[in-house]
C-alpha cells in the first residue's frame, strides 16, 4: 500500500465528518461556511477545519482581575464567604490597572515560538468582561485602566498575522450573584439559565459584532453547544473548538481521536499567573508534548498567564523561546502536516506532509540526559518504514555537508533497507548551543518512503 493511500485512509478514519458531509449549506455568501449536520444543527466548515489542522500550535491566554491575587482564575468565588465575594467584585476592579499591557509583545513571543493562533479570555467564569461591554459594569471599562483590552488584542493579532481566538465562559458567577442564586458550577437550581443564555448572546453580539471576523472561539462550560450554534449563525466562518470539537484538558489521549481535536495545557500548575509555589514544565517537555500531539492528529493550545501589569512572566517567556528555537529548525514537521497511519514506535513519533511525499521522524530518544552531542553519529532502526528507489534522507536544519572545525568529517545522512526495517545513519552536525550539546529532539525527513505492511 502506498503512503498516499495510507494518508487518505487515515483521514477517512480520523475525520469522517469532513469526507461525508454533502449536507445542506447554511445559506449564501459567508453563511455557506457553516455546514448542516444530519440532526439539523450547524457545524464547522470542513475547509476551515483543514486550515485549523494545518496551524498545529496555539497560545492560550488566561488573564482576569484576580491575577492581582495570584489565585486560581474565577474558582475561588465558589464556596467563598460573602465578605470575600463582596471584596472580589467591588474592590478588585478598583486596583486592576495593567499599564504594561502591550499585545504586540505577546505576539512577538508567539511568532518566534511558531504559534499560529491565539485564544484570549474575554470572560472567564467570574463574569468579568475584558472588553467595552454595555451588558454590565463588571468590566475593564470600570477599572483605573478603563480601555478595551479585547480591541487591542484583536488588532495586534491581525498586525502580526496570528489568527484571532476568543475564550468565553457561558457560566457567569457575577450573573448568578446578581440573579440571587448561589455561586457554583454544578448542582445549582438552574433558575438563572434562561436569562443567562440571553445575556451571553448579547455579549457575543458585542464580541462578534464590534471587532470584525473572529477565527476561533472556545466555550468553557454551561450551554456551550447552544452558543456554538449561535456563533455558526452570526459568524459562520468562525471555528468552534470546545463546544464542537474534542478538547482534552491537561492530558493527551492515549490514541488518536476521531475528527479534529485540540488539547490544552498550562505551563505550570495553574492557568492564571501564579507568582509563588509554581512548578513550570521545561521547554523540552513542552516540545515532546507538541510532537506527540501532532503525531496523533491534534493541535496543541499551550497557556500563558500574564502578570496583573499585562506582561508575560519571564519564566514563561523563556520556555516559549526554547520552543521557538526548536520550531525555527523543525517547524516544517509541525505545521501543514497530517498524522501517519502509524503514530510511532519506541522513542520515535511520525508525522507526514499534507501531500504524503515526506515522513518526519522525531527521535526523542536522544534528549535530556541522553542528549545528542554535535559531531556524533547515530544508527536507528525504524521498523515501521521501508525505502523505495526514490527515497531520500535529510536532517531538518542542517545541510549534511559541513561539521564546523572538522574539514574531513563524514556528515552525510544515509539509510539502508534491512530485513527488520529501515536503518538510518545520521550525524548531528549543526551547532545549536555553545557547549555542543543540545537536549531536544532531532527530526529526520524521509521522502518517498512507505510504511511496512
Amino acid at each position: 500500500m502506498t503512503r498516499q493511500v495510507l494518508q487518505i485512509s487515515l483521514c477517512l478514519f480520523l475525520f469522517p465528518g469532513v469526507f461525508a458531509l454533502g449536507q445542506e449549506q447554511a445559506g449564501d455568501g459567508d453563511k455557506a461556511m457553516a455546514v448542516r449536520k444530519g440532526n439539523g444543527g450547524l457545524t464547522n466548515d470542513p475547509a476551515r477545519v483543514e486550515e485549523f489542522i494545518d496551524w498545529g500550535l496555539g497560545m492560550f491566554v488566561h488573564w482576569s482581575l484576580d491575577s492581582q491575587l495570584g489565585s486560581v482564575i474565577s474558582h475561588s468565588l465558589v464556596g467563598a464567604s460573602e465578605d470575600y465575594v463582596d471584596r472580589y467584585i467591588n474592590e478588585l476592579p478598583r486596583t486592576f490597572n495593567p499599564k504594561k499591557y502591550d499585545p504586540d509583545e505577546w505576539m512577538e513571543i508567539a511568532k518566534i515560538a511558531g504559534v499560529k493562533y491565539m485564544v484570549f479570555t474575554t470572560k472567564h467564569h467570574n463574569g468579568f468582561c475584558m472588553w467595552d461591554t454595555k451588558t454590565t459594569d463588571f468590566s475593564i471599562m470600570h477599572t483605573p485602566y478603563g480601555k478595551d483590552l479585547v480591541k487591542d488584542y484583536v488588532d495586534a493579532c491581525r498586525r502580526h498575522g496570528i489568527k484571532v481566538g476568543y475564550y468565553f465562559s457561558p457560566e457567569d458567577f457575577h450573573f448568578q450573584r446578581e440573579f440571587g442564586v448561589e455561586i457554583r458550577r454544578v448542582g445549582g437550581t438552574g433558575a438563572e439559565r434562561k436569562d443567562l443564555l440571553a445575556y451571553n448572546k448579547k455579549q457575543l453580539d458585542e464580541l462578534f459584532g464590534n471587532y470584525g471576523p473572529i477565527d476561533i472561539v472556545f466555550f468553557d462550560g454551561g450551554e456551550k453547544e447552544k452558543l456554538a450554534q449561535y456563533i455558526h449563525q452570526i459568524q459562520p466562518k468562525c471555528l468552534v473548538t470546545r463546544g464542537e470539537m474534542e478538547t482534552p484538558e491537561q492530558k493527551l489521549p492515549k490514541e488518536p481521536l476521531p475528527g479534529p481535536w485540540e488539547s490544552c495545557f498550562t505551563l505550570g500548575s495553574q492557568w492564571q499567573f501564579k507568582p509563588t509555589n509554581e512548578d513550570y514544565k521545561t521547554g523540552g517537555k513542552l516540545i515532546k508534548m507538541l510532537i506527540e500531539n501532532r503525531a496523533k492528529g491534534g493541535n496543541l493550545l499551550i497557556n500563558v498567564g500574564p502578570e496583573p501589569s499585562g506582561v508575560i512572566p519571564f519564566e514563561q517567556e523563556r520556555i516559549f523561546r526554547e520552543l521557538g528555537l526548536w520550531m525555527f529548525i523543525n517547524g516544517e514537521a509541525i505545521h501543514n502536516i497530517r498524522p501517519c497511519v502509524i503514530v510511532g514506535e519506541e522513542n520515535v513519533y511520525y508525522t507526514q506532509s499534507k501531500d504524503g511525499t515526506a515522513v518526519y521522524v522525531f527521535l526523542n530518544e536522544f534528549t535530556d540526559k541522553n542528549r545528542w552531542r554535535k559531531g556524533t553519529r547515530k544508527e536507528i532502526l525504524l521498523k515501521e518504514l521501508k525505502s523505495t528507489p526514490h527515497t531520500t534522507i535529510s536532517v531538518l536544519g542542517q545541510n549534511d555537508r559541513v561539521l564546523e572545525y572538522n574539514k574531513g568529517a563524514d556528515v552525510k545522512s544515509r539509510f539502508e533497507q534491512k530485513d527488520g526495517g529501515l536503518e538510518i545513519s545520521v550525524m548531528r552536525a549543526q551547532r545549536i548551543y555553545n557547549n555542543q550539546s543540545w537536549p531536544n529532539t532531532v527530526v529526520v525527513k524521509l521522502e518517498n518512503v512507505q510504511f511496512a505492511d
